[in-house]
């Protein structure tokens, strides 16, 4: 802290800069009974902001977890403060989700926090990280390999969680209580140099200290610089996702001749979950042959012939109707309807020339008239052709892409295909000079149900 600037006034000046918490509003503090979090709560207070308190038993630690509990229980009766309190299996929510201890105590402990703040009408959320564990996340992040936002540390704004610590140390955390004579309990595995994070606490960052003994304040400034530089690095990426992208399309030959187009292109896919490995690939064949599809959890990406093509994966696309009515508006996918009419062939009828239009001969037709997703072997005869010919051959002619196949729609008079949707209608069910009633279809969009 700056010389002659107390505790409160470091940590009332970073809430104001950040406008952390506003006067009307109302905070939950997270207490564990640790040093941070108790020091949290009473300077909040002491400075007059309105504060609840939660408190999660992991029970992780056996009678360790209980006495936090208690002792959290009796600091907040003392201070007069609504408390919450939340016991939770985390070992076997670990094993349900498949995921770390660590991992499942930060689930549970942040969707338990949403929760408060929904039923108890509350608007910030208060945790006690402050500029230690802000270089310490630094280190760890750098050991683990990390990205340019990896060294950004903790933010102190992030969504309605608020780091109001986030420029004070530990050692300006403990002489706070120790002034104000405040005891506080400590987790014993803190100080056990068995986890990656503690090790750095205990080991590295005390040999550091050796060589600098500011090194805190150090990358806690370098943290601040790469924070704006991060900054002003997202900017350019958004400008360059301008000139690469267009919807879900990924220009190949607009990326590459941007400057470090591989790093753009990790910027714009890791959004969708894809890996840097995945990445990596994606980048090395973006010129190789079209087809390769690339999954994420949520997203799959194709490698077309100039294009990647990304799609949000929807395994319920499907046909919502199977036969058709003669007359109507039917939704037949969640993206598209069908708009059916009848009408006679009298002098002066003109053939719709709409891609999305197909005028078909009544009387030609097999009934059921249905509609489903093209298959592996479809045929059917082009019209103004006389022969038949495989529906893939026609769209890979026509340069659809494989996502664009699956999603083909065709109708079909019995089992014959009648038209290709949006494409090409069959010969054999034209309108000619025989025809005395015609069946229009007109495909249009329809917003997802």
């Amino acid at each position: 802290m700056k010389k002659g600037s107390t505790f409160c006034d470091k940590v009332k000046e970073t809430i104001d800069r950040h406008r952390l918490i506003l006067p009307e509003e109302k905070t939950l503090v997270a207490v564990s009974g640790g040093a941070d979090s108790v020091a949290l709560l009473l300077v909040l207070l002491q400075l007059g902001y309105r504060c609840e308190a939660a408190h999660c038993n992991f029970h992780l630690r056996d009678e360790e977890s209980d006495r936090d509990e208690r002792f959290v229980r009796n600091l907040c009766r003392n201070l007069s403060v609504r408390l919450h309190v939340a016991d939770f299996d985390t070992v076997a929510h670990a094993h349900r989700q498949g995921i770390s201890i660590e991992m499942a105590a930060r689930e549970l402990r942040y969707e338990y926090f949403k929760t408060l703040c929904a039923d108890w009408r509350l608007d910030k959320i208060a945790v006690a990280h402050h500029r230690d564990d802000n270089v310490e996340t630094l280190l760890l992040n750098l050991i683990r390999g990390t990205g340019l936002k990896g060294l950004t540390g903790m933010r102190y704004l992030q969504g309605n969680i608020v780091r109001p610590l986030l420029d004070v140390s530990r050692e300006d955390v403990e002489a706070f209580l120790t002034a104000k004579g405040q005891m506080y309990v400590t987790d014993r595995t803190n100080l056990e140099a068995d986890v990656t994070r503690n090790k750095i606490r205990l080991e590295i960052l005390p040999q550091l200290r050796q060589i600098n003994p500011s090194i805190s304040g150090t990358l806690q400034d370098t943290i601040t610089r790469l924070d704006d530089a991060c900054a002003l690095y997202k900017a350019a990426v958004r400008e360059m996702r301008q000139r690469v992208m267009s919807g879900n399309r990924i220009s190949v030959a607009a990326l590459q001749s941007l400057p470090a187009p591989q790093t753009v292109l990790f910027e714009l896919l890791s959004d969708y979950g894809f890996s840097s490995q995945q990445v990596t690939d994606i980048y090395e064949h973006a010129d190789g042959e079209p087809g390769r599809v690339y999954d994420s959890a949520d997203w799959r990406l194709l490698r077309d012939r100039e294009m990647l093509v990304l799609r949000r994966k929807d395994d319920a696309y499907s046909c919502l109707c199977d036969v058709l009515p003669l007359e109507g508006f039917v939704q037949v996918t969640p993206d598209k309807a069908f708009s059916i009419r009848r009408v006679r062939c009298v002098e002066g009828f003109e053939i719709p020339r709409d891609k999305d239009v197909v005028c078909l001969d009544i009387d030609k037709l097999t009934y059921p008239v249905s509609v489903r997703l093209a298959r592996s072997g479809d045929r059917f005869v082009p019209f103004g052709m006389k022969g038949e010919k495989l529906v893939s051959d026609y769209l890979t002619d026509r340069k659809k892409n494989l996502f664009e196949k699956e999603r083909q729609l065709v109708v079909c008079s019995g089992k014959d295909i009648a038209w290709l949707v949006g494409e090409r209608s069959d010969d054999r069910f034209r309108v000619d000079e025989e025809t005395r009633h015609a069946l229009v279809i007109r495909c249009q969009p329809h917003p997802v149900v």
